[in-house]
């Protein structure tokens, strides 16, 4: 048990996928792959490492020493490529949980990690890294609790594979599920697993409906989904607020702008996932709303 507030707080320090796509059009969304933290219950949890986990880190050095449990989706490279840019774990002193499901060809989380890092594609090994790292290979469906939080995955529908969590607490529930590509003739079972009821859904809704469909550059097989998709999900799952995650890099912020205000006549109350924004989700069931933008 880590010294943290108990709270359930999420903060989205990362929101693009594919790759980074800082500039002039991308400043009111961000530019960084994917990297959310939840302060939950005491715990410091962090979901994928995206080139968002640099930004996460640096706010970080203010508050050391650090404990965190970090959890993978997958190993592409736009969920990983900010871990070995996370200054804490270079730090003596602190220490990092990273769990993670074992890939189809048998490698395990420590070792995809192990791999990027490895000459040429890095300067640096994993074992430079002086925090105390310990590794965690995860079942499909596993739960893991750590104090009164909950955690559970479930397999999501994406190339190579990938994990969607639960997180739970006091009666609290955020679900993170990225990256998943939807079914063509009904919802996924598991994405509505993860979502069921949840106070908050952060979920892959990359392309609009016409982007997936279109007959020229079609993304059926991709790995992602749509935000009309995603309203579908949230409907039949009865969430209470949609967060849409995981923006293409070819949207700036005027078509996500669009989008936004899309998504929000579909299904009120839905949201963009923003940088540098954030979510409390309130412990007290008696609130009819538990949620703070």
């Amino acid at each position: 048990m880590s010294n943290q507030p108990k709270q359930f707080k999420i903060n989205f320090w990362g929101v693009r996928g594919s790759i980074p796509c800082p500039g002039a059009e991308t400043v009111r969304y961000g530019g960084n792959t994917p990297c959310v933290e939840m302060l939950v219950g005491g715990q410091r949890l962090i979901f994928d490492g995206g080139t968002g986990l640099r930004v996460l880190g640096q706010s970080l050095l203010s508050q050391l020493p650090i404990e965190a449990h970090l959890f993978f989706t997958h190993t592409h490279w736009d969920h990983i490529q900010g871990f070995p840019f996370f200054t804490p774990a270079f730090i003596p002193g602190n220490a990092f949980h990273i769990y993670g499901t074992v890939a189809p060809n048998g490698a395990t989380i420590k070792q995809r990690h192990h791999d990027q890092m490895l000459h040429p594609n890095f300067p640096v090994p994993l074992q430079i890294m002086q925090a105390n790292l310990q590794f965690y290979d995860l079942d499909i469906e596993e739960k893991l609790q750590l104090g009164d939080v909950i955690i559970e995955n479930a397999k999501l529908n994406h190339p190579g594979e990938a994990v969607g969590y639960r997180v739970s607490w006091q009666g609290r529930v955020a679900a993170y599920v990225t990256d998943t590509e939807h079914f063509p003739d009904q919802l996924d079972p598991n994405v509505l697993k993860l979502a069921d009821h949840a106070d908050v859904l952060i979920i892959d809704a990359t392309y609009t409906d016409e982007e997936y469909h279109s007959p020229k550059t079609s993304k059926v097989g991709w790995g992602h989904s749509t935000w009309q998709e995603a309203v579908k999900v949230a409907q039949a799952a009865q969430v209470k607020q949609l967060v849409i995650f995981h923006h293409d890099p070819l949207h700036n912020d005027d078509f996500l702008d669009d989008i936004s205000t899309q998504v929000a006549q579909a299904y009120p109350g839905a949201i963009l996932a923003q940088e540098g924004k954030s979510i409390e989700l309130i412990p007290d069931s008696a609130q009819p709303t538990a949620i703070s933008v």
